[in-house]
């Protein structure tokens, strides 16, 4: 992400876990994950723009660790307070100024991201830095849109994708390596678009794994 919008979640971080929409969103992508991938407590998480820790804070409890990664300083404090003030423990949060080319370290069983993937200019590149953070075996679960007209958001600023489909986001992941590709509806939303008309708009969930015997 640039730097302007990076600020721009930093000035919506203090009220970003209010808005009944997004806290809505987060529950259905985090129990859309939980139904597709067996969690267990020996997995250790990564998750890729994590914002306020919404999702991370509903994978936590079914495993061993969540890090959580994000180029807003805003969300992160926001994140880290909440880990504080609840005393939960195996939750870490970092910032990573990915549009200076700050990468995901250590290495993970499942990698999440939410509602991220539209603002990564280079997607294929991503796919690539994820495969080597994963352990052999592991998976990736990445909730974005699918295909829409360009009105999703309040501002296109800082958006690279109007939604994804899920056919070519798929192809990308084989031809970096990853196995049993697969893509599944997480949710339905309905939002006031920012011409005033109520939209209903597609959310996936697609995952993929890294075989158990890598060449790395």
């Amino acid at each position: 992400m640039k730097k302007e919008e990076s600020a721009d979640f930093d000035q919506k971080a203090a009220l970003w876990d209010t808005d009944p929409f997004r806290a809505g969103l987060a529950r259905d992508i985090s129990q859309s994950i939980c139904r597709e991938v067996v969690l267990n407590d020996h997995m250790d998480v990564a998750d890729f723009g994590c914002g306020t820790g919404l999702v991370a804070l509903h994978l936590r409890p079914l495993v061993r660790s969540v890090t959580g990664f994000d180029s807003s300083r805003g969300m992160l404090d926001v994140f880290i307070r909440k880990i504080e003030q609840r005393k939960i423990s195996g939750v870490t949060a970092h910032y990573v100024d990915f549009g200076k080319g700050g990468r995901l370290t250590g290495r993970y069983h499942l990698i999440v991201s939410s509602m991220t993937l539209h603002h990564v200019k280079d997607v294929p590149a991503l796919f690539q830095t994820f495969y080597k953070n994963l352990l052999p075996g592991g998976c990736i679960c990445l909730a974005d849109l699918d295909v829409e007209d360009g009105i999703f958001h309040d501002s296109n600023e800082g958006i690279h994708h109007f939604g994804f489909d899920r056919d070519v986001l798929g192809g990308i992941l084989r031809d970096a390596g990853y196995e049993d590709v697969r893509a599944v509806k997480a949710t339905d939303v309905v939002k006031v678009c920012r011409d005033g008309v109520e939209r209903k708009f597609s959310i996936f969930l697609m995952i993929a794994h890294k075989a158990r015997i890598s060449e790395e």
